[in-house]
């Protein structure tokens, strides 16, 4: 199974240009990544072009300004040019009669939700009744259901985990990325293992709950090169995940974006 990178950011604008992630991709073995449009960012013309440069290598996920007329014939027409999925946030809502309209347009379209949001808008009741209501709909949340940056604050820490309770609906996944998103740095900083430990048992919960076939690696490009790096985040992670069979490790690390979210 190839190793997939299910989270990546690539921009001329901002971040960095998709030949900075293939150069990093390379050096760590990752075969195939998916493309995550950045928060703020409805021109999806960058991806589409990098899926015609690289053929085989990425999928995109797009991103539609759902309070716009023509949020859903826009989606349909990215789901035409090879948009695998579409990024959404757990408060988006549609104007008019039907709140859940661009989602409904997902499922219809056969694109999955990769949803980016912070613990308390995946633990509000308005999300779960969302998800409930939905259940044709394929939702990927981000980040281990929190924001993307360490947090040491053991309440936070558990609030994450409550968010893991959402792995009771099918239809929920959930995406684990470096080590860095949630670890504190160890000063000084020592190799092999540059984090304090014991670290947050949040990956064991992720695996518990939603196990591996719900469960995929993403790197967080290029935010991750400000915490441990491309390389460490792949690295790191599969150590922490080595106990698990080879087949558990081949979902994490690969199958289960490539179901999800599909390289063309």
């Amino acid at each position: 199974m190839p190793i997939v990178d299910s989270h990546c950011h690539v921009s001329p604008i901002w971040y960095e240009p998709v030949e900075t992630l293939l150069h990093q991709m390379d050096r760590a073995g990752v075969e195939k990544a998916i493309l995550i449009q950045m928060m703020g960012q409805s021109d999806n013309s960058y991806q589409a072009e990098c899926l015609r440069r690289f053929p085989g290598r990425f999928a995109s996920v797009v991103i539609v300004d759902a309070n716009r007329p023509d949020a859903i014939q826009t989606l349909g027409r990215l789901a035409e040019e090879g948009a695998s999925g579409v990024r959404l946030t757990p408060a988006t809502r549609s104007p008019g009669d039907d709140p859940l309209a661009i989602w409904r347009a997902a499922a219809r379209l056969g694109l999955s939700v990769s949803c980016g949001g912070n613990h308390d808008a995946f633990t509000a009741d308005s999300f779960s009744d969302l998800v409930q209501a939905l259940p044709d709909v394929t939702i990927v949340v981000e980040h281990l259901a929190a924001v993307n940056h360490p947090d040491g604050d053991p309440s936070h820490v558990e609030a994450r985990s409550r968010a893991f309770d959402l792995a009771r609906f099918p239809n929920v996944y959930i995406k684990i990325h470096g080590l860095g998103e949630f670890c504190r740095r160890a000063m000084p900083v020592r190799g092999p293992f540059p984090f304090e430990r014991p670290i947050p048992r949040l990956l064991e919960r992720a695996y518990e709950a939603f196990g591996p076939r719900r469960m995929m690696w993403g790197s967080d490009y290029p935010p991750v090169s400000g915490r441990e790096g491309y390389t460490n985040a792949l690295r790191l992670t599969m150590a922490e995940l080595a106990n698990k069979s080879a087949e558990d490790r081949d979902w994490i690390f690969g199958g289960t974006a490539l179901k999800v979210f599909p390289v063309r």
